[in-house]
């Protein structure tokens, strides 16, 4: 896996030069000058620990979260403070963990946020089943969130046992989501899970889309080697079938694809944290990316709350891109949308896409991958499963990697990847 995204990494960026991450510290963070800018706030409790899931998150304490949420409304005002005027971001998205274990306080966030940045395009929220309840969404509309995305993975008892979730109540989903309304309402999936079906997805989608939901994501299960999980996914074939009737069958009915992995029934319905040219993190593991720059958190609880007491931002280690290396990291990012354009790549590095990268744009089209018409490049459907299937081995020789070095060290001295 790491020799075939080497080799892409050598090719795309010209160089032999990897990836380098250093304990570089600098508590000032060049976001002012940034646009098309995302915020993105890091709750990492959780009521059980799903063996399957990759992301940082700990046990939940009602006393170790509140201590938790104070550290992060500092960094929050040490982050706000350096900008002289309200920045204007695209998006406010919470993810975790389980944000809703905090919900009580999910509207002092938002509000320290109001404070420094105008948000102009929704806040979203992650929720797991068990929360979309009517006095846990009625707190957080109250607060402001206008999108959630909730944790499904599956409604089948066999998958579910296979992922080790409980047994979902159906019913009280719907009456809840019928009681307080969202301008988007996301439920996420995994397929490619042992022995599943594309009826098995399509009856997940349709249940999803039947109770409520007007958006779903559906993911595939990545083995990563950190995790306790011991579900393994299935074959390549058998997943480029399921992926292309799941693709197919949401189309004929008539949903619009949003990204690889998601659909929506609604014009404007949308959940998505990744899509961004430019984003901030708070919270212990979120990331930062900027033009020239990608930092990362502290994956560790403890310390990312002794370092904002301190006043210093909890930045563990921070890549500085070659242009080349960020412009890779953009077409990667834009491509997730399953459409790049000519014109936005101008717009942000102020360069010719076709000059840049015309030879492996003129290969993809010969290889079926895209489709390109006034300067825009759309995956095809072979595209969109050979992008998912590249994913995995970067996800793999890269984020694999990277979250397992962080998960035992709270600020490695560096890392090349």
């Amino acid at each position: 896996m790491s020799l075939i995204t080497n080799l892409t990494r050598m090719w795309l960026t010209r160089s032999v030069k990897p990836f380098i991450f250093k304990s570089e510290y600098n508590n000032r963070l060049p976001f002012e000058e940034c646009s098309n800018l995302g915020l993105y706030v890091h709750i990492p409790f959780c009521r059980s620990i799903c063996n399957f899931c990759p992301y940082c998150k700990v046990k939940y304490s009602g006393e170790e979260c509140n201590r938790y949420i104070d550290a992060l409304i500092k960094e929050i005002r040490l982050v706000g403070r350096q900008s002289a005027d309200k920045k204007e971001v695209t998006s406010l998205y919470f993810g975790g963990g389980t944000p809703a274990l905090a919900v009580s306080r999910v509207g002092e966030i938002i509000h320290v946020i109001e404070e420094y940045f105008t948000i102009t395009g929704g806040i979203g929220l992650e929720l797991h089943p068990d929360d979309v309840t009517v006095p846990v969404l009625e707190t957080l509309k109250c607060a402001g969130v206008t999108k959630i995305s909730i944790g499904i993975q599956s409604f089948s008892s066999k998958y579910q046992d296979i992922l080790g979730r409980k047994p979902i109540d159906i019913s009280s989903m719907e009456a809840a989501l019928s009681k307080v309304r969202f301008e988007t309402v996301s439920m996420d999936f995994i397929f490619a899970l042992p022995g599943q079906t594309f009826d098995d997805l399509r009856e997940d989608i349709d249940t999803a889309f039947a109770i409520g939901a007007n958006h779903i994501a559906i993911y595939p299960l990545i083995d990563f080697t950190f995790t306790a999980s011991k579900v393994k996914t299935m074959g390549k074939r058998q997943k480029r079938r399921l992926m292309d009737e799941i693709t197919n069958y949401c189309l004929g009915k008539g949903y619009a694809r949003r990204s690889i992995w998601t659909f929506s029934s609604e014009k404007d319905a949308g959940y998505s944290s990744m899509t961004r040219d430019n984003f901030l993190g708070f919270g212990c593991s979120a990331t930062t990316l900027l033009k020239g720059q990608f930092k990362i958190n502290t994956f560790s609880v403890e310390e990312y709350c002794r370092r904002i007491d301190s006043r210093q931002l909890p930045t563990s280690l921070t890549l500085h891109f070659s242009m080349r290396q960020r412009m890779v990291y953009w077409l990667f990012w834009t491509a997730y949308s399953t459409e790049v354009k000519a014109k936005d790549f101008k717009k942000f590095f102020g360069k010719s896409l076709t000059r840049m990268y015309g030879l492996e744009l003129k290969i993809a089209r010969l290889l079926g991958f895209i489709t390109e018409k006034q300067g825009s490049y759309c995956l095809t459907l072979k595209g969109a499963f050979y992008y998912h299937y590249y994913e995995n081995f970067y996800t793999l020789s890269y984020i694999d990697k990277m979250w397992g070095i962080m998960r035992k060290e709270a600020f490695p001295e560096k890392m090349v990847i």
